[in-house]
């Protein structure tokens, strides 16, 4: 189960990158703010999936 899950998380992951990348391009956002937003992203994303997995794996 959890090597299905993570394999799901690397995917997600991947996707919501490449969907920032072209919010960054589409909103014109200048390079050095970039940085920030994909780690706000990232990191907002990553405890959507650690507490999907808690939730999962707990009930």
């Amino acid at each position: 189960m959890i090597s299905i899950f993570i394999i799901f998380a690397v995917f997600i992951l991947y996707n919501i990158n490449r969907l920032t990348f072209s919010l960054c391009l589409q909103k014109e956002i200048p390079e050095e703010k970039q940085p920030k937003v994909y780690r706000t992203i990232n990191v907002l994303i990553t405890i959507l999936l650690i507490s999907s997995f808690v939730e999962i794996a707990f009930t």
